[in-house]
């Protein structure tokens, strides 16, 4: 696939590691697609002592933000494009996200962030959990934000399949926190290469 110079931000929270799994195929597809991909994990918001109830949710906490880093406004005003993980929270994003989503006000205020590609990915414990609920919210604030929102649509054979969603790449974890399978990697890193190629026309044409 020809070189593309698009810049991709992928930033996620997870916390038990589906959607950093996403997060790492989305990245692949990106990379493969010709991008320049950076990848970063928001930063818990709740207090240590609340972490401390759910086995391991600190130590994968230290692990992802010292392997990945926080993201900054710096890195939304870099990229070409942005694609936005998160777990889903009773149908919607998690608060995590979202606080990382409400400090790019500064970026608004400026229209730094008009016209650049974005797109979402999402992880629920149950196939009816919310998935899409939550993907289509963060077209909510996507649009306040003057991004060209780039869905999935069917333009895989996985999703097809049934494999994700046309609203963004998704994946069952069940009650045991288990791993996307193949399939919903397949169509992460799909969803990455589409919203690369279309971040990169969108920079041609500016």
């Amino acid at each position: 696939m020809p070189e593309t110079n698009a810049k991709i931000l992928v930033v996620f929270y997870s916390r038990d590691g589906s959607v950093e799994a996403l997060a790492k195929a989305v990245s692949e597809g990106a990379r493969e697609a010709g991008a320049e991909v950076r990848l970063r994990r928001v930063p818990d918001i709740v207090p240590t002592a609340v972490m401390a109830k759910v086995p391991g949710w600190e130590e994968r906490s230290k692990r992802m933000l010292s392997e990945y880093g926080a993201p900054t406004p710096d890195d939304a005003e870099w990229a070409d494009g942005i694609i936005f993980g998160t777990p889903t929270r009773f149908g919607n994003a998690s608060a995590e996200l979202k606080a990382f989503i409400d400090s790019l006000g500064g970026l608004w205020f400026q229209g730094k962030l008009n016209g650049k590609a974005a797109g979402a990915f999402t992880s629920t414990a149950g196939p009816h959990g919310g998935n899409e609920a939550t993907l289509v919210s963060l077209y909510i604030p996507m649009a306040h934000l003057g991004f060209i929102i780039v869905p999935n649509g069917y333009t895989h054979e996985k999703l097809v399949q049934g494999h994700g969603t046309p609203y963004g790449s998704s994946s069952i974890s069940g009650q045991n926190s288990a791993p996307p399978t193949k399939d919903e990697l397949e169509v992460a890193k799909h969803q990455g290469a589409r919203v690369t190629q279309v971040a990169a026309a969108l920079k041609t044409a500016r």
